[in-house]
């Protein structure tokens, strides 16, 4: 029962927060409050919540998207225009009922026909109901529903309602700049109010939760106004909802919640407005035939327009469109930075090297021999000895060279496209240019994804077209056919499967350069370098390799205890769940390296202490360096001004670092999360993992002043 009442509660806050793009419970408890200083439309509003929510749960809809609010803030507008609208009586209340289960209805056929094409509803489901209800109400003798006198129909800046306060009268005409007391009401009057207290309080709130959507709103209120008092659109100026639901929202929206922020969000979020101002004003005289008020509707249609717009782009650029939704335009930010630096998992298909052991690159992008013009993305490997040759004494045939007759692997799993496997080896110094790639096979990897590699062996070829290869497998042996002087392996990926098809860059996933250290990640061997694949070291990978269904019961020395178990969600990624707080930790785990991707939950939780300094292992045991994504949600006010600097320049970066120390009986990681400030560096957390032949075994680490010791045992559901 607790929980229910949790959730429901949860879903409730979030139905108000969402109003401004956000999940943040303290800026969903201030709209709350402020919207019952109209206390009629504040009541029909969270009724309208609360009933939405029942509905929706009742009828078995998705519970993410229900505890997000995506069903029910259109149903809370519905309520609070109500409220401020129409008088309480019986009709009110039926009229309500059935207005709100029309609102519910749009609301989830909307979300799911935009979002078909990743488009929200935004308030349009609100938007279409009221105008059902008004144009309703103007006929039929009302259906009972009795307006009331300072309606808002049309002049949405009209007095505050009668039964404000004295308080909210004195911040109504304090003394300073009429702008100022303008946008706070503008802000209010998203609630339907006209109120410079409300404004504040919710100005605060939303300050509270992203200073580039505050920034984003006072940009969108300082531009409307600049352009009204050039243009003299509205000679008495713009009324307040106008600017607060249209103008501010959109800028808002643009340039900070469904684009990535960056100052080329700030442009078009500067752009937007007078783009806006032509929808407003042409819908407001289509409208006014009906006698009915535009609401949000600009605002809706502006924002939609522009994002399918964006999405068309056939090369997104450096203006992006936010990936993954965290109502936050700061963590959209931090998390899209970290991601694009660190996720590449998802971005590449994963290219291991096609040979073992440690080869060197001869030729590499853009050589100076063959790999020129279209065939410029290409990669030739040769093994060399301690005197940096590739061949022993006298080196005159093909045998002597040291990668001759050698494995070729698979880099990736596959289905064998194009195979050339009766071509001769040259002699040496010789070349075949009427056969010029030589004994060849090409792979197909994924849709318009070909590996290719070239001048293998006579007769070593040991797959055939139609053949499935797996990462890894032998499919030849190194040659010297085709235009080959010496013996040497040529590599490249291509976008069709033709033999002579142009080269496209890509990275190789996992591996290894001699004489530097750490594990190269998504990278293209330079020419020179000495490459191989990493070496495992097999208790790093067992204790790290966490499959769906296991288990772990962790244990403070304080005595508290949490219950970890892996899963798997719907689009296959794993992650940890506690079950005492539910918290989640994303991951993954390949056949080289374990690290985290996201972290949902409690920030005093044992699962995020183990987020931060299992941030990354690479189970070759080299030493790692990574970043994490910076906190939005700290109150802190050093990161508080880089989150208004943020989307311009950025001066705070959380690192993370780690060493693996061996032992006789296993071995610890020791890893660092420190921030850096500038050139200053604090350290944040310290920690070593103890690790044995039998897994995890514990950690401890050192956080804030205090010291913690964790045993891990294992378990079965």
């Amino acid at each position: 029962m607790k929980k229910r009442v949790q959730y429901y509660f949860s879903a409730a806050l979030s139905s108000y927060a969402i109003l401004f793009f956000s999940q943040n419970r303290i800026l969903g408890v201030l709209l709350l409050v402020v919207s019952f200083f109209n206390f009629d439309a504040g009541l029909s509003g969270l009724i309208s919540v609360i009933g939405s929510l029942l509905l929706v749960n009742t009828l078995g809809f998705k519970k993410e998207d229900i505890k997000s609010g995506l069903y029910s803030f259109n149903s809370l507008l519905l309520g609070i225009g109500f409220g401020t609208f129409f008088s309480f009586s019986f009709a009110y209340w039926l009229w309500l009922a059935a207005a709100c289960l029309l609102c519910v209805v749009l609301s989830v056929n909307l979300s799911s026909f935009l979002g078909k094409y990743a488009l929200p509803s935004l308030s349009i489901p609100f938007v279409l109901t009221f105008w059902m209800v008004l144009i309703a109400s103007n006929g039929y003798l009302g259906m009972g529903l009795l307006q009331k006198g300072s309606s808002l129909i049309f002049e949405l800046n009209t007095n505050p309602p009668s039964h404000f306060s004295q308080l909210c009268l004195f911040f109504d005409h304090l003394n300073i700049p009429a702008y100022v007391l303008l946008f706070f009401r503008s802000v209010s009057a998203i609630l339907f109010q006209n109120s410079v207290l409300a404004g504040i309080i919710i100005s605060i709130g939303f300050l509270i939760h992203s200073r580039i959507g505050f920034s984003l709103l006072v940009l969108g209120f300082i531009v409307s106004c600049v352009i009204n008092q050039l243009t003299g659109t509205y000679p008495g100026g713009i009324s307040n909802y106008y600017l607060g639901a249209n103008f501010m929202m959109v800028s808002c929206a643009i340039g900070g919640f469904f684009l990535i922020p960056s100052w080329r969000a700030y442009v078009w979020a500067i752009a937007v407005i007078p783009f806006t101002f032509l929808v407003l004003n042409g819908l407001s005289r289509v409208l006014l035939l009906f006698n009915l008020p535009v609401f949000s509707m600009p605002f809706c249609l502006v924002t939609l327009g522009l994002l399918y717009f964006f999405m068309l782009r056939k090369k997104p650029g450096k203006l992006q469109l936010t990936p993954f939704q965290y109502y936050s335009p700061e963590t959209n930010l931090y998390q899209f930075l970290n991601d694009r630096q660190r996720l590449k998992d998802f971005k590449y298909f994963n290219l291991s090297l096609p040979f073992m052991g440690a080869w060197t690159v001869s030729q590499g992008y853009e050589g100076s021999i063959t790999h020129k013009g279209d065939w410029q993305h290409a990669l030739d490997f040769v093994l060399k000895d301690l005197d940096n040759k590739t061949y022993q004494l006298p080196g005159v045939k093909a045998e002597d060279y040291y990668c001759f007759n050698k494995p070729v692997l698979a880099v990736a799993d596959g289905q064998v496209e194009e195979v050339i496997g009766h071509i001769d080896d040259n002699a040496i110094g010789q070349v075949n240019l009427q056969q010029n790639w030589g004994n060849t096979i090409v792979i197909k990897h994924a849709e318009n994804l070909y590996s290719k590699v070239s001048h293998l062996k006579k007769n070593s070829i040991k797959v055939k077209a139609g053949d499935y290869v797996k990462q890894g497998d032998i499919i030849a042996l190194c040659g010297n056919s085709g235009r080959s002087p010496e013996p040497h392996l040529h590599f490249q990926v291509q976008c069709t499967p033709y033999i002579g098809s142009k080269t496209y860059p890509y990275p190789f996933a996992y591996f290894t350069v001699a004489g530097q250290p750490g594990l190269k990640t998504f990278e293209v061997p330079q020419e020179g370098a000495t490459i191989e694949r990493p070496e495992i070291n097999p208790y790093l990978k067992n204790a790290f390799h966490f499959q769906p269904g296991y288990v772990a019961i962790v244990t403070g020395d304080n005595g508290h205890t949490e219950t970890w178990e892996v899963f798997t969600d719907d689009f296959n990624s794993t992650y940890f769940f506690c079950h005492e707080n539910q918290a989640v930790a994303y991951f993954v785990s390949n056949a080289s390296v374990f690290y985290f991707t996201r972290f949902y939950g409690e920030r005093n939780s044992l699962l995020f202490r183990f987020y931060q300094l299992a941030y990354k292992i690479n189970y070759s045991q080299q030493p790692v360096a990574d970043h994490f994504a910076i906190d939005a949600e700290s109150l802190n006010p050093a990161l508080w001004l880089q989150d208004f600097l943020a989307p311009f320049y950025r001066f705070i970066q959380n690192s993370y670092s780690n060493s693996i120390e061996k032992r006789p009986d296993g071995l610890i990681v020791h890893s660092k999360v420190n921030r850096q400030l500038l050139r200053r560096g604090k350290k944040l957390v310290q920690a070593e993992i103890f690790v044995d032949n039998k897994g995890i075994q514990g950690f401890a680490l050192q956080y804030q002043n205090k010291n913690l010791k964790v045993k891990w045992e294992t378990s079965s559901v």
